[in-house]
């Protein structure tokens, strides 16, 4: 019979691991003889063995799409706990599985003794082991570490968390062991590529790094997660670590960007793409699926990724109907840039709201491809709350309407981005920002201004922030909010910035309807709503805001008072069902 090997693919719920891997298999002994004593014999056991991690990455799923931010005004949709602060002690994943499957891969890899190279596969295994600790740390903070193939009578089965630093160590050791072992991206035959390279351990490791850094430094210990004040609460904190960690993170950022090969995906000087590149690269499948005919392989901003394909792993997702429905909030549209490179409350060339579609003239590409993809904004908007609520702004960033008529919902199969090179830009200057308290015009050219000039908007400068009132770290965090807007990394920053409650607790607001001060296509100059306006269907009314032409009245899509986000929820909570089985498991503050 099958040893346990093969079960553990199959309880770690990696079901990738079994049918990407089928063909591998076929070729193997026959089951009766497929056991431990056979396998992981040759670097092929191995690497039919690492396939089945690739279903631990994220993928296509509206619940990796920020909803419920600050940015996000979808009155429905995943998010709303965090957004909300209503998070159940039953709503959280305690899961292990993954790192069981990289322990054994790794125990056997101490065993072998074959010919070939398996340093790629162990790579691997160092690298998941670490992605999905660093999920479990960014999750509930400190949690037990466990490197070996454990049994049902395993201690470490009913010991006790260790710290956030043991874990980051333990983390940042794995990706230490995972880049020494990887090939680089231009190294990975054509049949590996979308597996892990060198590259994508060093940008992971870099954004561990910034996490925990600016974790250490805005959050401190307020929210630490071994339970108490007692016990490893504090176990392996250096002060000294926070700005080792920045220093690194952006050695490893400079490195991807001098080394890796990457580029931005910038199409924009193709007149057929009409400015649109920062829309059709979530949309990017072949050559039918832009203007500009062009395919997967002209990406090379991805670094790591989740791989779909049309024929062989389409997403299964209502993508297209779904995505117009994650209505962008009042304080993103506010938050892009104008040409000039300036906040629309700062530039000259920012026109307000009396029409619908005067506050995006002059603005940030990224704004118009992330909301409408297209260059100009519809002249037609009717406010209407109705079933789903409504901001009064579409959102169209990974929808795929637009152009080409064969991608039908569902069959959706562009890849989904975990970590691009736009992300290693932003992740080196703000690295380089709080090491230093300061950022080089030159070092802003190299990161980025670099996604300014895709987006058509002026250069970040220090006499542009010093000459108009910048704090250039708020605008080093407002290009990151913009450029990396519903890619699953708000709540994230939000939380190691230390300003989740004052950001998730204000109300979600939508469109400026204005007064008879302030007249709009949805209020005239009595202060009645229009025809374009259904105030009645807004069960939360208006508010007033502080925008960019001053305290104005919005629509309100998801109100203040459902909104109780507090320092707890920096962490989620244990699972009830774990804290039974191992009563050395200790609750997170607050819960």
């Amino acid at each position: 019979m099958m040893k346990k090997i093969l079960n553990y693919i199959v309880l770690g719920g990696l079901f990738l691991g079994l049918s990407g891997c089928q063909d591998e298999f076929i070729d193997l002994n026959p089951e009766g003889q497929f056991t431990d004593a056979v396998y992981f014999k040759k670097p092929s056991d191995f690497k039919a063995y690492t396939t089945g991690f690739y279903g631990q990455l994220q993928g296509w799923d509206f619940g990796n799409m920020d909803n419920g931010s600050d940015l996000s005004a979808n009155a429905n949709g995943n998010g709303t706990a965090l957004g909300q602060g209503t998070i159940a002690t039953a709503s959280t994943n305690w899961d292990y599985s993954g790192i069981r499957v990289c322990n054994i891969l790794l125990a056997k890899a101490n065993e072998y003794t074959g010919e070939g190279s398996i340093s790629q596969y162990v790579g691997e295994a160092h690298f998941f082991r670490a992605y999905a600790y660093f999920n479990l740390l960014k999750t509930f903070g400190g949690v037990p570490l466990v490197t070996t193939v454990l049994d049902t009578n395993s201690p470490e089965l009913f010991a006790p968390r260790n710290s956030r630093y043991e874990v980051v160590a333990q983390i940042l050791s794995d990706l230490d062991k995972a880049i020494s072992n990887l090939p680089t991206e231009q190294n990975l035959v054509a049949t590996d590529k979308g597996r892990i390279s060198k590259w994508a351990a060093m940008a992971l490791k870099a954004q561990a790094e910034l996490y925990e850094a600016t974790w250490e430094k805005y959050v401190g210990q307020q929210a630490d997660g071994d339970g108490t004040a007692i016990g490893a609460g504090t176990t392996g904190y250096n002060t000294a670590n926070v700005n080792i960690y920045l220093a690194d993170a952006a050695a490893m950022c400079k490195e991807i960007m001098d080394n890796g090969g990457y580029e931005l995906w910038n199409k924009n000087a193709d007149s057929k793409m009409t400015n649109l590149s920062s829309w059709y690269l979530f949309n990017l499948e072949d050559a039918g699926s832009n203007p500009g005919a062009y395919d997967k392989f002209t990406n090379k901003e991805f670094i790591l990724y989740s791989v779909y394909d049309y024929t062989l792993k389409q997403s299964r997702k209502n993508i297209s109907w779904t995505c117009w429905q994650l209505y962008p909030s009042r304080k993103f549209v506010d938050m892009a840039v104008c040409t000039d490179g300036l906040p629309a409350a700062k530039s000259l060339l920012f026109q307000g709201y009396q029409t619908t579609t005067s506050e995006f003239q002059a603005r940030d590409l990224r704004l118009l491809n992330y909301l409408y993809s297209a260059t100009t904004a519809p002249t037609s908007v009717t406010l209407d709350f109705g079933s789903l609520g409504f901001s009064g702004y579409g959102n169209s960033k990974y929808a795929v309407y637009g152009f080409g008529t064969r991608r039908l919902d569902n069959t959706e199969s562009a890849n989904w981005p975990i970590i691009r090179l736009a992300e290693v830009y932003l992740m080196y200057a703000e690295a380089l920002y709080e090491l230093n308290g300061s950022i080089t015009d030159t070092q802003l050219n190299a990161s980025i201004n670099k996604l300014r000039d895709r987006a058509k908007v002026a250069y970040l400068t220090n006499a542009l922030a010093s000459a108009n009132g910048l704090d250039m770290k708020q605008e080093i965090r407002r290009e990151r909010a913009v450029e990396l807007y519903r890619e699953g990394k708000r709540f994230d920053d939000l939380k190691r910035w230390g300003i989740l409650e004052e950001s998730l607790n204000p109300s979600r607001l939508g469109r400026v309807v204005g007064s008879a001060s302030y007249t709009t296509p949805f209020k005239d100059a009595s202060g009645n709503p229009t025809a374009a306006y259904k105030a009645n269907t807004y069960v939360f009314g208006e508010e007033t805001v502080e925008t960019p032409k001053g305290v104005l009245n919005c629509v309100v899509i998801d109100s203040k008072l459902n909104h109780t986000v507090a320092k707890k929820h920096y962490l989620y909570p244990i699972p009830q069902s774990q804290m039974l089985l191992n009563n050395k498991l200790l609750q997170n503050p607050g819960y």
